[in-house]
């Protein structure tokens, strides 16, 4: 009896699992071209060999995969990739994509398939600051930051004044430089995303912490033309890889193992 009762709640523990496989349709060998800048990394970049890799391709090809699709990769800038998309030149674009409404006006847009939390790390024995305005308040405090990035925006925006070349912002080309200058006392705050800061912290053996709130939080997306019979399909893949870790296993990837080898 006890068996059963056990065999039988095994069973039902994978009904939601069971229900999202069959809900990811297949669409027979499709053709689809994706667009992207490859200039965004993570979650897309080119590497020194060359080769464009990172967080949103490996995404892609999975989904690619559920779906039983064939891709085909496009490059174009992020200036022109929502209005090519809107036209109907690419059936999917994909380049860290912030949901916003203004956009949706142009683009559908999947569900979510990362948000992105931005959190301020510090050495483990900080005790002069606790959040980004009794920072902010001590002028001789410097915050590490690479130009261009949503952690540069967020230090100048969410925590300093809006002055894009204040001198508080010590510029690093890499998120590691950065970081290294955090430990080593050059700079006395660092930021990153919500998984990346995670995994710096439990790998520092106390050498690192994170402080206050998130700064700011951003939910991104894919996005195609209006009325694009691909959205369902691609949100019932995303719903399917986020209930069977596969989004958990990327994010570890890409924003901690990656991150921390630079």
């Amino acid at each position: 009896m006890k068996l059963t009762t056990a065999l039988g709640a095994f069973a039902l523990s994978l009904l939601p699992l069971t229900a999202l496989a069959q809900d990811v349709p297949d669409l027979g060998g499709r053709e689809i071209t994706v667009v992207t800048e490859n200039a965004y990394p993570p979650l897309q970049f080119m590497d020194k060999s060359g080769a464009a890799v990172g967080w949103e391709y490996d995404a892609m090809a999975e989904i690619a995969k559920r779906l039983n699709v064939t891709v085909t990769y496009e490059n174009t800038s992020w200036d022109a990739m929502i209005p090519a998309v809107s036209e109907g030149q690419y059936d999917l674009g994909m380049t860290g994509i912030t949901i916003k409404d203004e956009r949706k006006e142009k683009v559908d847009f999947s569900d979510p398939y990362m948000r992105s939390e931005m959190l301020m790390i510090v050495r483990g024995d900080e005790e002069r600051f606790t959040d980004a305005a009794s920072f902010a308040a001590m002028p001789e405090l410097l915050v590490s930051a690479q130009p261009g990035t949503s952690p540069f925006y967020a230090a100048i925006y969410n925590i300093l004044d809006g002055n894009e070349e204040n001198p508080r912002v010590i510029k690093f080309e890499t998120f590691g430089a950065g970081l290294e200058a955090l430990k080593s006392g050059d700079v006395d705050l660092t930021l990153s995303d919500s998984t990346a800061a995670n995994g710096y912290v439990a790998a520092s053996d106390g050498g690192l912490k994170i402080i206050g709130e998130p700064l700011a939080s951003e939910d991104f997306g894919f996005i195609f033309p209006k009325g694009s019979d691909l959205v369902a399909p691609v949100n019932a893949a995303i719903a399917a890889m986020k209930a069977d870790g596969t989004m958990d296993a990327l994010n570890q990837k890409w924003f901690v193992e990656y991150k921390m080898g630079e």
